[in-house]
C-alpha cells in the first residue's frame, strides 16, 4: 500500500473535519496547509485554547450574573459538560487514534464542542425576562 504524500493527506484530513463538524466549525485561525502535521496539531491546538479561553470568560460573566442558587447548579453542569466533551472527543476520534492527524482531529473537536457550549452560556447571559429556558436567574 502506498502512503499518501503529507500536503494530500492535510487536504484529506481538512475535508473530513469539514464534513465531520459542518459550518458550526468557526476556528479563530485556518490551519490547513500549514506545513507539517506538528504545525497542523499545534495551529489546532492554538485554536481550542482560544475557544476555551472563550468560554471561561462567558462563563464567569455568567457565574456572576447569577442567583446564589443558581452558581453551584452552573458550576455542577460546567464539570458535567466537560467531562462529557472530553468523552465524546476521545469517542469521535477513535478511528484516528494511531494516525499523526489524531491530535489535528482532537482540537478540532474540543474546539467545535467548546464553541457550542459558549453559545449556550452566551444566551444564558442575554435573556429576556420571561424567556423559560434561563436558569439560575
Amino acid at each position: 500500500m502506498r502512503s499518501l504524500p503529507l500536503t494530500r493527506l492535510s487536504a484529506l484530513a481538512a475535508a473530513f473535519a469539514a464534513l465531520l463538524y459542518g459550518p458550526s466549525l468557526t476556528l479563530a485561525k485556518d490551519c490547513g496547509g500549514r506545513g507539517s502535521q506538528t504545525d497542523m496539531n499545534l495551529c489546532e491546538g492554538d485554536n481550542f485554547k482560544q475557544a476555551d479561553a472563550k468560554l471561561n470568560a462567558v462563563y464567569a460573566k455568567l457565574m456572576k450574573k447569577i442567583s446564589a442558587d443558581g452558581q453551584p447548579k452552573l458550576r455542577d453542569a460546567q464539570k458535567s459538560w466537560i467531562a462529557y466533551r472530553d468523552a465524546e472527543c476521545a469517542f469521535e476520534t477513535l478511528g484516528t487514534i494511531d494516525g499523526s492527524i489524531h491530535s489535528t482531529v482532537v482540537a478540532q473537536c474540543l474546539a467545535d464542542l467548546t464553541e457550542q457550549q459558549t453559545k449556550r452560556l452566551q444566551h444564558q447571559l442575554t435573556c429576556q425576562e420571561g424567556d423559560l429556558s434561563c436558569g439560575g436567574q
